[in-house]
């Protein structure tokens, strides 16, 4: 399965986007599923995390803010973003939780800025 992040763009402060992260296989046996992001000179991070069951996670950075959610059906992962902050800017990913190696993409870059 290769997973594919898109949907990135220039924003303003407290402006909105939605990510989607197209899986090229079916995600069924992906029990958890997540979005990550790494902001320039920083480590990547985990943002938000969602169970097969939908039970989901978030970092406390984006909590009340990001809502992720899974479309099993079109093998889909999203990231919708509310309220967006300059601190927000990052190159997005999606992956396995905990990661793959292999499943690493070109992510999508979003910039929050005025």
């Amino acid at each position: 399965v290769q997973l594919q992040a898109s949907g990135g763009g220039l924003v303003q402060p407290g402006g909105f986007l939605r990510l989607s992260c197209a899986a090229s296989g079916s995600i069924l046996r992906i029990v958890t599923l997540a979005w990550y992001r790494q902001a320039p000179g920083k480590q990547r991070d985990l943002v938000a995390s969602v169970t097969i069951f939908g039970s989901t996670n978030y970092a406390d950075s984006v909590k009340g803010r990001f809502t992720i959610s899974r479309d099993n059906a079109k093998n889909t992962v999203y990231l919708q973003m509310n309220s967006l902050k300059p601190e927000d800017t990052a190159v997005y990913y999606c992956n396995t939780e905990p990661p793959n190696r292999d499943f690493w993409g070109q992510g999508t870059q979003v910039t929050v800025s005025s």
